[in-house]
């Protein structure tokens, strides 16, 4: 167990890095003398005044990260469907939102956070593998654009909702496509054996139980085949696969297919890897959709928030134990679970530097629970207590995974725009954790 949480795709969690300033570029950070600062304002000033830990995000870097994508595209019909469960903060989504994105979810609680950050309806896309019949329900009654089945039995379910509703609702399949993209084995989503997709051999008869519903029309064939890819091929390699279940979806008469949902998935620089950049995968999809009449849609969360985010945590104390020094931060695994659970890398840096001497250290946590570190085994300048640190690459994966774990309240959360920020979610106290809870139960009896 503990050596597949390290294999391919897993960041490593050792070493230095001798140059930060890709990881600046990418996060849109400088450091202005000894203060590191985002979109012109000191991240310690915004530390010091809500405390941490605390997550704070660049506007300008989503911005430029989906106009980079929207640019790729331009030449076939596109449609660009946030992944909200990467980030969904109703700030974030809404700079989405007015960029002209759509919206990708998976719960019908990603659904209420889509529609009250104004995306339309007509530009969700519902997916996940675990549908509830009034999560489909909701779907129906807000008129989303499309659902994607992902079994007959949700498909039946979904076709008597929408017939008892006298509505007609556009649906696609999301196929299996058994392609194996390079990525940390959790996160892995298109080869066979995994809870996600129709398999590829069932999909054409799918479509034609589908195209027997009056209630549901078939517009959208969808694969998504992972998270964090760096390398292009597997996106050829399985819109291939799609666009032959399309031609024998047509040879069986269904002619409604209007939609390539590719998914998202395109991995970004943690530490020194080389980021997949939108240009890449449009390269290696557009020729074969240019003339094919179709629009693709793509579903990218991580790469739009994710090197737009940093957690602000401080240094607790120190100590020496068993021959290491350890570093003790207020943010732990229950702020950024992705060291503990992926063995992933973050970069970590100083808010102020001091330009104190290099240490290899381990950064851990409060909570109690010895995998609980935000980095091991890293060369970092010499901490004190009272030190203000960043952690990089947490706008993705990062506050939406967070818990209450030994009561401890999430983080704040803060966007930055323009040399302005404000805080978009604040720090609930320790007692609003528990308020909804009883202490003397309301028992209720049988008979």
């Amino acid at each position: 167990m503990g050596k597949s949480i390290l294999t391919a795709g897993a960041e490593p969690t050792s070493g230095a890095l001798s140059d930060l300033s890709p990881l600046f570029g990418d996060a849109g950070l400088i450091r202005a003398g000894a203060d590191l600062e985002m979109g012109g304002v000191p991240l310690a000033r915004i530390a010091e005044k809500v405390g941490t830990p605390l997550y704070v995000y660049h506007a300008a870097v989503i911005r430029e990260r989906y106009q980079a994508l929207a640019t790729s595209f331009a030449a076939i019909p596109h449609k660009i469907c946030y992944a909200i469960k990467a980030n969904s903060n109703l700030a974030v989504l809404r700079v989405l939102r007015d960029l002209g994105a759509g919206a990708d979810i998976v719960s019908g609680g990603e659904m209420r956070r889509a529609l009250k950050a104004g995306f339309p309806p007509e530009r969700i896309v519902f997916s996940g593998v675990g549908k509830t019949g009034t999560e489909l329900e909701s779907a129906v009654e807000a008129g989303l654009g499309h659902v994607h089945l992902e079994s007959v039995a949700e498909m039946e379910e979904l076709a008597d909702i929408a017939r008892a509703r006298g509505a007609r609702v556009g649906v696609g399949i999301r196929v299996n496509p058994d392609v194996t993209a390079k990525t940390h084995p959790f996160i892995a989503t298109g080869q066979g054996a995994v809870k996600f997709g129709v398999p590829y051999d069932q999909v054409v008869d799918l479509a034609a139980a589908i195209a027997r519903q009056p209630s549901l029309e078939l517009d959208t064939i969808a694969m998504h085949l992972g998270s964090q890819l760096l390398d292009p091929a597997p996106y050829r390699q399985g819109l291939e696969r799609l666009l032959a279940l399309v031609d024998r979806i047509a040879a069986a008469g269904i002619d409604t297919v209007r939609y390539l949902d590719i998914g998202g998935g395109l991995g970004i620089r943690y530490r020194d890897e080389t980021a997949l950049e939108p240009a890449l995968v449009a390269a290696a999809v557009i020729p074969l959709l240019r003339d094919r009449g179709l629009t693709v849609v793509l579903e990218p969360g991580r790469f739009l928030v994710g090197s737009s985010g940093v957690l602000l945590t401080q240094v607790l104390s120190r100590k020496h134990s068993g021959g290491k020094d350890l570093v003790i931060v207020d943010a732990g695994m229950n702020d950024l679970v992705r060291p503990s659970h992926y063995g992933a890398f973050h970069a970590i840096t100083e808010l102020r530097a001091q330009g104190r001497p290099p240490l290899r250290m381990d950064v851990v946590g409060p909570v109690c629970e010895t995998g609980d570190f935000l980095a091991l085994d890293r060369e970092l300048p010499g901490l004190e207590r009272g030190d203000l640190l960043a952690v990089l690459g947490a706008g993705a994966y990062g506050f939406v995974m967070s818990s209450t774990y030994n009561t401890r309240p999430r983080p704040a959360e803060v966007i930055v725009d323009a040399g302005r920020w404000a805080v978009v979610r604040p720090r609930i106290r320790d007692d609003e954790i528990f308020a909804a809870e009883s202490v003397e139960p309301a028992w209720e009896t049988q008979g």
